[in-house]
């Protein structure tokens, strides 16, 4: 292994296990006795952990506020929720959801004090002030394996629309103080959950594995999470009871927040941002639809301009790793990491673009808007054409 000069930035505490959302109700009392609850729109709140959850607070003593996110966040959503709380003494906000719930906690918590507009520093939209902060104390409790929100620095937003835009409001100021990950609230995840968000945070393993930026801390954590994720993913969306599976998955998610924190992501990202942001399709379908297409063309491009880069020899040992066939050549071990990762879009069932209205005439328009962050850190420059033929191969 070669060693590199590497940062490594901030990340929470993390609790990780079934039964750590127990700790809940003391974590919160060390910070006040105000907390602010973010969750998605419904499906928390019709579980059994909801009301354990609320009553664990009351029980302690803690006045608790509730927010709900319908849908992906939007800045506006962000800034009506800082205008509706800011004047009551939240001390402490707690994110519980999916990727949704956890960004839009993010946001808010990260500017309830200083109260101004989520706007002014959302990256690529106006002006990018500084964040000087403060931000509330921010705990994260993941009840989906996909995005790994509850690991990163930043709040993904979207305004949806042919106009629109996905982007982040990102600083280390905004990571949470504590992620609470407990594998046990998978249990409720629908399949179809389990399939876009399993198949996200397998994308973030992958695209941060491969990244421009990988470091051997990076790579270690994302080799770790892939495997996890190869025996846990197809297991659990086939029965979410599968104790065992919940535990692989979970990680695997918290892991690909982490590294994609870290190192950064690719291709898929970059397109995943213009296609969340211009159609209605959720940001963990739009991964798991593009990767095998994606993989396949970086492969192609990298073979093309550079059959000694580094990053084949990567996607060949990825390839063995998800494969289980240690002994494949370079060129095998390709194919089959394509072959893996279309077979198991398949068994997941995760539609293509043109379910969302998605047409070979939007193409241009989504691949001029997808060189943002994450395309930046794809281990080969891709042209037009060659991200329009990953977009192509899905519609």
């Amino acid at each position: 292994m070669q060693m590199t000069d590497f940062s490594f930035s901030r990340i929470p505490r993390i609790e990780f296990g079934a039964g750590v959302l127990n700790q809940l109700p003391a974590l919160v009392g060390r910070y006040g006795r105000c907390a602010l609850l973010v969750t998605g729109a419904n499906s928390l709140r019709n579980t059994p952990a909801w009301k354990r959850v609320t009553d664990s607070l009351d029980t302690a003593g803690i006045r608790w506020l509730h927010f709900a996110v319908p849908g992906e966040p939007s800045p506006a959503m962000v800034d009506d929720a800082v205008r509706q709380f800011r004047g009551e003494a939240i001390e402490v906000v707690v994110g519980l959801g999916g990727g949704s719930a956890l960004d839009a906690a993010k946001a808010i918590a990260g500017l309830l004090r200083p109260g101004n507009s989520v706007m002014d520093h959302l990256e690529g939209v106006g002006p990018e002030h500084p964040y000087l902060g403060p931000a509330t104390p921010f705990i994260a409790v993941p009840t989906t394996a996909g995005t790994g929100s509850e690991a990163t620095r930043n709040a993904v937003l979207s305004k949806q629309g042919a106009e629109g835009y996905k982007k982040s409001f990102r600083d280390e100021k905004l990571v949470a103080e504590y992620a609470l990950v407990d594998p046990d609230l998978l249990a409720t995840c629908p399949p179809a959950v389990v399939a876009a968000n399993g198949m996200d945070a397998l994308t973030q393993l992958l695209e941060s594995y491969v990244s421009s930026r990988a470091t051997p801390l990076t790579d270690s954590l994302a080799w770790g999470g892939m495997k996890a994720a190869r025996d846990g993913l197809l297991a659990l969306h086939a029965n979410t009871g599968d104790a065992a599976a919940r535990i692989k998955m979970a990680y695997a998610a918290l892991v690909s927040g982490i590294t994609l924190a870290q190192v950064g992501l690719g291709s898929v990202h970059g397109l995943a941002a213009p296609l969340g942001a211009f159609f209605p399709i959720p940001h963990g379908v739009a991964c798991g639809t593009l990767v095998a297409r994606a993989t396949r063309v970086n492969i192609d491009a990298l073979q093309r301009r550079d059959a000694a880069h580094p990053a084949l020899e990567k996607y060949a040992q990825v390839g063995r790793l998800l494969s289980q066939q240690g002994s494949l050549l370079r060129d095998a071990a390709h194919a089959q990491l394509v072959a893996t990762l279309e077979s198991w879009t398949h068994t997941l069932g995760l539609p293509k673009l043109g379910h969302y209205g998605v047409t070979a005439a939007d193409i241009p328009h989504i691949v001029a808007h997808s060189r943002g962050s994450s395309m930046k850190t794809n281990p080969v420059l891709l042209t037009d054409d060659e991200i329009a033929s990953i977009l192509d191969g899905r519609i």
